[in-house]
């Protein structure tokens, strides 16, 4: 049996989990495709190895797969209709002829709702299985909304109610903290989205701690609760303003140590919450499999640089099949990596940028700051705008 590069991983440290980042109900018409444009001679192999990973059958048979939960965003729960849009347009005016009252808007959290609760169907039996330790699925709360504290508890509450196996995912905002509190007190488990900042990990503990305090207190079922907390690792250096802030001030910054900073950010919160018995899980997602020009060899660090950890990643669709094209040149995983610093002339470089030191400073930003941080807005305004597509979808169908 040859492993998979993620099966590799996930061998360095018994505690590491491997996740899927799409919906369960694409996986089978993905694997297809990318089995189809495997290299000769890997087909069998390839095919041996997404089968463990993700295997409707055996799921159902005996409650196991080798992803360890899911997670889920507008993106790509847009990709999810846009692969069967006959099927949900069908559905959509299913549910808009059972219900005459419902606008535009309310059909489409009810769509969205049922695009949650049947993936997580789709992998109840390895929650079940494994006593809940596996097999959730994450539901998002609406990103055009990060500041309304109001209306993420309610949509929050929904989501946890569409199965016991649905985590809550809660945007990295001040108001999205303050729901991440109060629903932890009620024992639901949640996945802190849209955070790249020390600040905003040491915010999300806090609330995290704050919650279990108040949940103990008041007799809460905590046997199945989990959190884990979101680092947007490309994301925080590509999408922010390291770069800008670099060339105003003539600093001459290379994608590599962009890289290094992504580095230094995470592992300052993994061992942060390691040290402090936190029990929150780091996760990390936004991989990137490229080359690093420095050593000339094709990398993909977000995982290398953490190898021996027991942090969570979540792979979409293409990250996993950049890895299994380039798997002969990453090479063997480092189980020690995790405990290797960051380059410090990197970070000496980068401690010149402002928004840096807004990411790595444990008291980088204070938390009314969090939804104005460079990486939040670009990528809060991305999922606004999936989330948008998504309801003018509905919107077409509803007016024919």
């Amino acid at each position: 049996m040859t492993l998979n590069v993620l099966e590799k991983l996930a061998a360095t440290n018994p505690d590491c989990e491997i996740w899927w980042d799409s919906s369960p109900l694409i996986f089978p018409s993905w694997k297809t495709d990318t089995l189809a444009k495997a290299p000769e001679g890997k087909a069998a192999e390839w095919e041996e190895q997404l089968t463990r990973l993700m295997d409707h059958e055996t799921i159902e048979a005996e409650g196991t797969m080798g992803f360890r939960g899911v997670t889920t965003n507008p993106p790509l729960s847009l990709q999810a209709i846009k692969l069967h849009p006959e099927m949900w347009t069908k559905h959509i005016k299913e549910v808009a002829a059972a219900n005459p009252q419902m606008g535009v808007e309310e059909v489409y959290w009810t769509i969205y709702l049922e695009l949650v609760r049947k993936g997580a169907e789709a992998i109840r039996p390895v929650y079940d299985k494994s006593g809940g330790k596996y097999g959730m699925l994450s539901g998002q709360v609406d990103p055009r909304f990060v500041t309304d504290g109001a209306r993420m508890l309610a949509q929050g509450l929904t989501i946890a109610a569409q199965g016991e196996n649905v985590m809550v995912k809660l945007p990295g905002s001040k108001e999205g903290y303050e729901v991440l509190e109060e629903l932890t007190a009620r024992g639901i488990s949640t996945n802190n989205t849209t955070s790249f900042t020390v600040a905003q990990y040491m915010r999300c503990m806090a609330a995290v701690t704050a919650g279990l305090q108040r949940a103990r207190a008041a007799g809460v079922d905590l046997s199945k609760w989990r959190s884990v907390i979101t680092h947007m690792s490309s994301r925080l250096a590509q999408l922010g303003d390291w770069k800008k802030e670099a060339d105003a001030r003539g600093i001459a910054l290379s994608i590599e140590e962009m890289r290094d900073g992504e580095e230094a950010v995470l592992k300052r919160a993994y061992h942060w919450g390691k040290d402090n018995n936190h029990p929150s899980k780091m996760l990390q997602c936004s991989m990137r499999v490229e080359k690093d020009e420095r050593i000339g060899k094709i990398v993909s660090r977000h995982i290398q640089d953490f190898a021996g950890s027991d942090m969570v990643y979540t792979c979409p669709p293409s990250y996993i099949a950049q890895l299994m094209e380039n798997e002969e040149a990453l090479g063997e995983f480092d189980p020690q990596a995790i405990n290797r610093p960051a380059n410090p002339d990197s970070v000496a470089k980068l401690m010149k940028l402002p928004s840096f030191r807004q990411a790595y400073e444990f008291d980088g930003m204070t938390p009314d700051q969090f939804s104005q941080y460079g990486s939040f807005q670009a990528t809060a305004t991305e999922f606004a705008a999936a989330t948008r597509q998504t309801v003018d979808f509905v919107r077409m169908v509803m007016e024919g």
